[in-house]
């Protein structure tokens, strides 16, 4: 006789809150079902163990079956089953699991039990309009059970016939789930949830190709690998299997990993995986949420952000662990002690196997340094612990393609790279053409150069230069090298400073005005050897704009700024001499008049200056302000008329815009329009 009655929630809404907030995705009723059915199996395969159980177990395959025109899911199980008394205690209640009165009493004999919670059978509800149980327990002489549920807290169980023990759930699939009764859309779940499920799950027949069509046989299409790599032994594997893994759960990845670190921790948490080192270039986003998360074969997520440091996201592979839930939560995440500990543990091992790779095939590292380095780079600017274990592997390349760390460089370079303030030097290029010239120079000098080309290299060299307090970091192209590796005092220049207030104006005149770069004229002593005009950025100020570029809290500020350059006018080169002597020459008449109209203002002004230096300024009249003012603006306009003068004869001098636009040419800056105008000047000059 069939019996009614109500499901021991404390709440009538219960169902609502369950079929909308139970879980964070629909698709998730397909994967607790499965694991329950996984579980039955798992528990009767322990009672036979255990001698409990004294009929043949038969066939334990999970089977999934999609009826269409009945809009039905059906998972069926030959594990357990239950009781009218266990339906009613463990489906009636809810979240009063089974799996913790089982545990208890076949702790010697049990493998892994995939559900701890008792809610998830109740997951149907998210796709179904109603549920069936039909369920036979495997004790002697039990009856089968059938159990039905609308949705509501109402149900009703009655004794049905059912031949064999085990368990079928059947799920009528409301209007709004209708996708789940598409074959592909389970099959696919299947795969992503059940893929390695410790249970074979069987979903359809095997086809073959007969008379030009597929037709299905009589063989069940297994889904899953019972037993996938990682739940075996490191030393039974080969290199080949692990890449072949690799493949298996990564088909569309043609490339193979860079290493792999296998995983089998029994204390004081339980933790196993395989985790891959992909090859990573500069999308760090698509490399992201490649680790499977799963529970005791049970794919939990994709997003372990929270279970492992964020740098170590960008690793591909398994993690398993019964120690993180399925129904895992940021909060949940953020607050579990076993999670912070398997944290640590995989940032350790991580550290381990590199630090193993860079004593014992260090040759081996230096081939794959270049796919490995921003991934190592990540982890040394998030994560303090990683940074001091990789600090002692981590590799500098430079422009020879040859590869260091850092205490080896410096041991290198400090005898010819220290300053005066004995600081060690370390120049580098961001881009070997593009900054060619700027390396040369310094190979000439004997300088080493590296090769920091990735995106987070201006963070990194911050942190390096903030640990080490004897290194300082300085672009080849920041500055002239004798002020980038400052051996003695500056030498004092030759010119006056009318000269180079004159001679700034010849060269600034000439410098492009249609872009986003602002110019500044400086004269420095260099050789007569060096290049008679360079173009400089300062470090710093293209250091922040770098790392802006980032998205770093002072992007906002820096990014919006132009970028500010220096050129740098070598005062001994043999051409700029000329040009010097060429400008007082040309411009001698014109400034001789300027001069002599100067001459007196500003005596007058110094005169005035003297009078009321001592004076308050309430107590400086109205005419001696006023007259003040007068002189300075007259000296302001024959000023302006001296730089008009100079910037009259540059423009009429094409050596000047040559000498800068060699200068642009050299730091791959000129292009387009202003170009072609270089190639036609250059032709003139030659042509002469």
């Amino acid at each position: 006789m069939a019996t009614t009655g109500k499901i021991g929630v404390t709440s009538e809404n219960i169902f609502p809150v369950i079929k909308k907030f139970l879980y964070s995705e629909q698709e998730i009723f397909l994967r607790e079902l499965v694991s329950n059915a996984v579980d039955a199996t798992t528990k009767v395969k322990a009672l036979a163990r255990k001698g409990d159980l004294k009929e043949d177990l038969g066939d334990l395959t999970v089977r999934v079956n999609v009826d269409k025109d009945k809009k039905t899911i059906t998972i069926s199980d030959h594990g357990i089953g239950m009781t009218s008394e266990e339906v009613d205690k463990y489906i009636n209640q809810i979240a009063f699991s089974s799996a913790g009165d089982f545990l208890e009493k076949y702790k010697d004999s049990i493998d892994a039990i995939i559900g701890h919670f008792g809610l998830g059978f109740y997951s149907a509800f998210m796709v179904s309009e109603k549920v069936d149980i039909i369920t036979k327990s495997w004790q002697p002489d039990s009856k089968a059970v059938k159990w039905s549920c609308d949705g509501s807290p109402e149900y009703q169980m009655e004794e049905t016939e059912k031949a064999e023990r085990g368990t079928d759930i059947i799920l009528h699939i409301d209007n709004d789930s209708a996708e789940y009764l598409e074959d592909a859309k389970i099959e696919g779940l299947l795969k992503k949830y059940c893929m390695f499920l410790p249970v074979p799950i069987a979903f359809g027949k095997i086809k073959e190709w007969k008379e030009d069509k597929y037709v299905d046989t009589d063989k069940d299409k297994v889904i899953n690998d019972t037993e996938p790599l990682w739940t075996k032994k490191p030393s039974e594997l080969k290199d080949e299997d692990y890449k072949n893994f690799y493949k298996k759960l990564y088909p569309s990845t043609f490339e193979d990993p860079l290493f792999n670190i296998h995983l089998n921790v029994d204390y004081p948490f339980t933790l196993t995986g395989i985790l891959y080192f992909p090859k990573i270039r500069t999308n760090l986003e698509i490399q992201k949420n490649k680790i499977q998360l799963y529970c005791n074969q049970v794919y939990v997520t994709d997003n372990v952000e929270g279970i492992v440091p964020e740098f170590l996201t960008l690793l591909h592979g398994v993690l398993d662990s019964p120690d993180i839930p399925l129904n895992v939560s940021r909060s949940y995440l953020q607050s579990d002690s076993n999670v912070k500990k398997i944290s640590n543990h995989i940032t350790k091992k991580v550290a381990d196997k590199l630090t193993d790779i860079f004593k014992n095939q260090r040759e081996d590292l230096e081939k794959k340094w270049d796919d490995l380095r921003l991934f190592i780079q990540y982890g040394m600017l998030t994560n303090d612990k990683f940074y001091e274990s990789a600090k002692d592997f981590f590799l500098y390349k430079n422009t020879e393609d040859k590869y260091f760390t850092l205490d080896e460089y410096k041991n290198i370079i400090k005898a010819n790279q220290t300053d005066k303030n004995n600081t060690i030097i370390i120049l580098y290029a961001t881009n070997k053409e593009d900054q060619y010239s700027f390396i040369s120079a310094a190979k000439e000098k004997g300088y080493d150069v590296l090769i920091l080309d990735s995106a987070f290299d201006s963070h990194f060299i911050n942190q390096v230069e903030q640990k080490n307090s004897d290194v300082r970091f300085m672009r080849v192209d920041s500055d002239t090298l004798d002020k980038l590796i400052r051996k003695e005092d500056a030498p004092k220049s030759t010119l006056t400073d009318t000269e180079k207030s004159d001679l700034s104006a010849v060269f600034n005149s000439q410098t492009p005005k249609n872009s986003n770069k602002n110019f500044t004229v400086e004269f420095d002593t260099l050789s007569a050897d060096d290049m008679p005009v360079l173009i400089t950025q300062s470090e710093f100020m293209r250091r922040m704009k770098d790392m802006g570029k980032m998205g770093g809290p002072e992007s906002s500020f820096y990014n919006n700024l132009p970028d500010n350059l220096n050129l740098v006018v070598n005062e001994n080169h043999p051409i700029v001499k000329s040009i010097i002597a060429d400008a007082k020459s040309a411009t001698a008449a014109d400034v001789t008049k300027l001069e002599d109209e100067l001459k007196p203002l500003k005596s007058d002004l110094e005169s005035l200056e003297k009078l009321t230096k001592d004076k308050k300024e309430e107590e400086i009249s109205t005419e001696e302000k006023t007259k003040k003012e007068e002189l300075q603006k007259k000296i302001s306009d024959l000023e302006s008329k001296r730089k008009e003068v100079f910037e009259k004869y540059a423009g009429g001098n094409k050596l000047v815009k040559q000498l800068i636009d060699l200068a642009l040419l050299a730091n791959n800056m000129l292009r387009g329009e202003d170009l072609t105008k270089f190639v036609k000047r250059s032709v003139e000059f030659i042509g002469k």
